[in-house]
C-alpha cells in the first residue's frame, strides 16, 4: 500500500472472497509490522474473537480514504460510514497519525 508514492505498508493480504472477508483475522494472534489485511466489499467490521487491538482505514471505491478508526479493541462494531467500500486491517499503532488520514488516496500494488 502507498501513499504519494511512498510505500506505507509493504504486505498486503487481499480477502475478496465471502469466506475471506468472513475469517479475516481471526484466530491469529498478531498482524506483523508493514502487513495489512484488505477486505473488499466491506463497509464495517467486527472483532469478536480478536485477539489483538486494530487499526482500520476505510476506503471508498476510488481508494480514497473516509475514514481512519485506531486502537480498536476485541468484542467491537465498527462502521466506515457513508462511501466506504473496503477496509485496510493493521495492527494497533503501526499506521502513525500522520500516515494516512481523510481525503487520501491509497494506491494498492
Amino acid at each position: 500500500m502507498a501513499k504519494d508514492g511512498t510505500t506505507l505498508i509493504e504486505r498486503v493480504e487481499p480477502q475478496l472472497s465471502l469466506r475471506g472477508r468472513m475469517k479475516g483475522l481471526l484466530g491469529r494472534r498478531s498482524l506483523e509490522p508493514g502487513r495489512a489485511m484488505f477486505l473488499s466489499p466491506c463497509s464495517s467490521v467486527h472483532t469478536f474473537f480478536m485477539k489483538f487491538n486494530l487499526d482500520l482505514v476505510f476506503l471508498d471505491r476510488s481508494l480514497a480514504v473516509c475514514r481512519v478508526v485506531r486502537n480498536v479493541p476485541p468484542s467491537r462494531i465498527v462502521f466506515g460510514g457513508w462511501g466506504a467500500r473496503s477496509v485496510l486491517e493493521t495492527g494497533a499503532g503501526w499506521l502513525t497519525e500522520q500516515a494516512v488520514m481523510p481525503g487520501d488516496r491509497i494506491e494498492l500494488k
